[in-house]
């Protein structure tokens, strides 16, 4: 009697221990038909988007990281093609001076504009930079600074750039490109494309956010968007 009862026992505990094993193994398979599943999908536009690594110019630049209710856009500073600007793009991130700022002019398809403290595009800081021409060209990410039309009046205010088409291509050898978007292409197209109403600054022109869009802050960071402190 105890001989039968001892095999029953163990006969339930294996019938239990392949059980689970049985379990475990469905386990494994579900996430692994998930994971497959996950890899087949069609990447999104701002997946792809999101995945850009534009390749950086020169190691011995500075990178600065923009943080937006969006997300981040870190760029790299051309302090090789551009100095004056670059230098002063950074002093003002040192000083903070374009912590919880706006993108006041934003147009689909062309460039998102910050860096104006009064979020008009009027607003004026005392001082102006000598242009800096390159031959670089105006395209998808361009880092570049917003002037009025004396050639050498361009201070705090900047653009980047949202394509390479007809309208960024006028700008080539009239705006001085100081940086480039290295990551965070997804948050400029995000930016770049949110809703806007007719801009009280610019006569017929649709290009103001109809809800703020804030800069919160910029700082010095490394390629990958680590602060460098």
């Amino acid at each position: 009697m105890k001989r039968i009862s001892l095999i029953i026992l163990l006969a339930a505990l294996m019938a239990f221990a392949f059980g689970c094993s049985k379990d475990e193994k469905s386990a494994e398979d579900a996430a692994e038909n998930a994971q497959a599943a996950a890899d087949t999908m069609p990447m999104t536009r701002m997946d792809s988007l999101a995945a850009i690594r534009y390749p950086v110019r020169n190691e011995d630049n500075k990178f600065v990281t923009m943080v937006t209710d969006f997300g981040n856009m870190t760029l790299e500073l051309y302090h090789d093609v551009a100095p004056v600007h670059a230098d002063s793009f950074l002093a003002r991130t040192n000083e903070g001076f374009y912590d919880n700022t706006t993108f006041f002019r934003i147009i689909d398809g062309f460039m998102i504009q910050g860096g104006d403290p009064t979020g008009t595009g009027k607003g004026k800081v005392g001082y102006y930079l000598a242009a800096e021409l390159s031959d670089l060209q105006h395209q998808d990410g361009t880092l570049a600074m917003a002037r009025a039309r004396d050639l050498n009046s361009a201070s705090t205010q900047f653009y980047i750039c949202l394509a390479r088409n007809r309208s960024t291509m006028s700008l080539d050898g009239r705006f001085t490109i100081f940086g480039h978007l290295i990551k965070g292409y997804d948050v400029l197209h995000t930016i770049g494309e949110v809703e806007v109403v007719a801009n009280p600054e610019r006569e017929n022109e649709v290009s103001k956010p109809s809800e703020e869009v804030l800069l919160r802050t910029v700082f010095v960071s490394d390629a990958d968007g680590n602060e460098v402190i």
